[in-house]
């Protein structure tokens, strides 16, 4: 029979591998994002870019060099606008449908929602973008081109990042109203509300931080979201001025542009600054959250 290790020496065995792999996750986040923010920062730095005119500039080619400065063209303001402008597009459009389906599978018919309903939801999660950019290009395209006779444009892309985040915030939506106590809403029915009065006045405003949470979990997808934006938003790197007039955000501008540039050039640095805004813009999510958790548990006591 082989000898067992003492326990002492199992305890730190075990605090060792876990420590060390808490170290290894802690690594890797740090080297991240050293390495994004030095080469995203070299653009200003080492290169002379402006960065007020980077963020408010609407002019964006890497491949015209201005004959004065010696620099490309980098005002990356129309990206800015575009992916905010669809993140915030696609969120409206999923939202309701989001709170509606929720309420239905969890407050109205929640044997129907536990068996049939999330599982469904939670199957359409695991489906990889690129699917939904096939379906977004070959009917929602196609059908606003029946209808508007465009096939590309920014008002197409928030449809189908809608129908892409919808089942994220659908899910976190309906944990976010089953994890309210029961209690809750067998008070306010005592106390004489009716069914829709108890669900919007106690369980979606016990539910509110999670809710926000979840919406903010949705954006997050939409805003870094590439596959099926390439597909369907058209690639013009120009401030939109319509719903229907093609557009890039900055996710497609960094696929499309990233593999043509050497390293060590400008237009390198400045497609790396873009990564550093959309990891910033990411770590700001993130935050959000955590804000968002901590003052739920706050109120919550």
């Amino acid at each position: 029979m082989a000898k067992q290790m003492p326990k002492r020496n199992l305890e730190k065995v075990g605090f060792g591998v876990t420590g060390a792999c808490v170290a290894l996750v802690t690594l890797l986040v740090l080297a991240l994002i050293v390495m994004v923010a030095q080469k995203g920062l070299s653009t200003f730095f080492k290169d002379g870019v402006d960065l007020v005119g980077f963020f408010t500039g609407t002019d964006w080619s890497l491949a015209n060099i201005d004959p004065e400065t010696g620099l490309p063209q980098t005002g990356a303001l129309p990206l800015i606008v575009t992916s905010f402008a669809v993140t915030l597009l696609s969120t409206a459009i999923a939202l309701p449908i989001a709170i509606g389906s929720a309420i239905f599978a969890v407050e109205i018919r929640p044997d129907f929602g536990k068996k049939i309903f999330q599982p469904l939801v939670e199957l359409l999660v695991g489906i990889p973008s690129v699917v939904f950019g096939l379906i977004g290009f070959h009917v929602v395209v196609a059908a606003c081109k029946a209808i508007f006779g465009t096939q590309t444009g920014m008002g197409i892309l928030p449809v189908v990042l809608a129908i892409m985040i919808l089942p994220t915030v659908t899910t976190l939506s309906m944990d976010a109203l089953r994890a309210v106590p029961d209690g809750y809403r067998q008070g306010s029915l005592a106390l004489g509300y009716t069914r829709w009065q108890t669900i919007r006045h106690v369980v979606i405003k016990s539910a509110m931080p999670s809710l926000m949470t979840a919406v903010i979990l949705g954006m997050t997808r939409a805003f870094g979201e590439t596959l099926a934006v390439r597909m369907v938003i058209g690639g013009a790197e120009v401030m939109p001025l319509s719903l229907l007039s093609p557009a890039s955000t900055i996710t497609t501008t960094l696929t499309t542009s990233m593999a043509i540039y050497a390293d060590g050039s400008v237009q390198k640095d400045v497609l790396w600054s873009l990564g550093l805004l959309l990891m910033g813009m990411s770590l700001i999510f993130i935050l959000i959250i955590h804000m968002i958790g901590k003052k739920g548990a706050k109120s919550r006591g």
